[in-house]
């Protein structure tokens, strides 16, 4: 298979698995889960922050073994395909959770969501395999455009059952989505690395290899400061993901299908975003383009906070769209770009592990501010704060082609 191919049928991963991300974490499940689960009451926003939080701190502390292991040889793609069936018989279950539910709808949104965020490392680490370091920022661009290509596709699958009310029946199509296009990789992209014999078990061999890498990393500097600004920023983009539907249905009044309508327009600027930002990071360097990233995020909190009507709130859609694909793709084109090779799963694990150890903080803080305040519109203003700090971090890594993480 040449170059280009499997660069394409490892984007269509993320044009499948993005269907649970929009139905789920941030569309119709975080919605039905405030309003029909836990009543439409304020407290409902704390339930939710809890089970994401929930969900992350599993990740987290799971991806950088899981990672070790799999760079020793046991094999990405087994560990992959694991994980997205777990996150497909999640989703397809959470069909049978109903009003009240509130222990089993955490439970299952749970098992979900760590299926979502634990396969995200094995895929991130193919990244390295199917391209050179000149195009990570490109082809992480696609990767991320393909994604928002698949929730616009997934949303225009489910509209026809929105406008039905039929909100619970959306899971288990999205569960199908997410099986059938990720099929592809399973079966045609294949991954280079090496079998090694041992005699010790692998989960074993993965602890010892996370706490020889954590013993190290005083050696690579430069990855830490970038991971711990990434850690600061990346909370901030995914408390506004796992925030922004509950944000507009409550405080501003948004029905299902004026949901629909923005995040439509969300991920037709994500697209767009994912793309051109990709390939700006490619011509000025990824940090300079995380930067305007942030500064985009900083400038989408602000609005969102004084914004009282639905025309205002799409215009902070349009900016929010632009920023999220880009943040996040650049930011995995520019850890491709620090770590060392032969050990990039583990270090994809570590990315993992500060990534979604970020995810529990932010969203508790919208939580906590939201039910003792009555007010999203603190809470969402709060946000900032993780914004600026990663922002300040990250003026201080080091991204020229020498660095190597060091």
């Amino acid at each position: 298979m040449n170059q280009k191919r499997r660069v394409f049928v490892w984007t269509l991963f993320d044009f499948a698995n993005t269907s649970f991300s929009i139905i789920v974490v941030t569309f119709l499940y975080a919605v039905y889960f405030k309003k029909t689960i836990a009543g439409g009451e304020s407290i409902g926003d704390l339930y939710w922050s809890i089970s994401t939080s929930i969900a992350m701190i599993i990740t987290a502390f799971i991806s950088p073994v899981l990672g070790a292991i799999a760079d020793f040889g046991a094999g990405k793609k087994r560990f992959l395909l694991f994980f997205t069936l777990l996150c497909i018989l999640g989703t397809t279950s959470l069909y049978f959770i109903g009003p009240g539910q509130i222990f089993w709808g955490i439970f299952v949104f749970v098992f979900a969501n760590v299926g979502f965020e634990a396969g995200l490392v094995f895929y991130d680490a193919f990244l390295p395999e199917i391209t050179t370091p000149k195009n990570y920022g490109r082809v992480s661009g696609y990767g991320f455009g393909m994604g928002y290509l698949g929730s616009l596709a997934t949303l225009a699958i489910v509209f026809p059952f929105i406008q039905a009310s039929m909100i619970k029946e959306t899971f288990p199509v999205a569960a199908l989505f997410f099986l059938v296009f990720s099929l592809p990789l399973f079966f045609f992209l294949k991954e280079k690395r090496e079998a090694f014999e041992s005699k010790q078990p692998y989960l074993l061999i993965g602890f010892n290899r996370v706490w020889s890498t954590i013993t190290q990393l005083k050696n690579y500097r430069n990855l830490l400061t970038f991971l711990i600004a990434y850690f600061f920023y990346i909370e901030g983009v995914n408390t506004v993901i796992f925030f922004s539907g509950n944000y507009a249905s409550t405080t501003l009044g948004f029905s299902e299908t004026d949901l629909l309508i923005f995040f439509l327009t969300v991920q037709t600027t994500a697209i767009v975003g994912s793309v051109l930002l990709g390939i700006v990071a490619d011509k000025i360097g990824q940090k300079k383009t995380i930067v305007i990233t942030l500064i985009m995020w900083i400038v989408t909190v602000v609005l969102a906070y004084f914004v009282t009507d639905v025309s205002g709130f799409y215009i902070v859609g349009f900016i929010a769209g632009a920023a999220m694909g880009s943040c996040q793709s650049v930011s995995r084109s520019l850890m491709s770009k620090l770590i060392p090779q032969e050990r990039k799963t583990e270090f994809f694990g570590f990315y993992s592990f500060f990534g979604k150890s970020s995810a529990i903080i932010g969203p508790l803080t919208f939580g906590f501010v939201s039910y003792l305040t009555g007010s999203q519109r603190l809470a969402i203003i709060s946000i900032t704060f993780f914004f600026i700090v990663g922002l300040l971090i990250l003026i201080k890594v080091n991204d020229k082609e020498d660095s190597d993480g060091k």
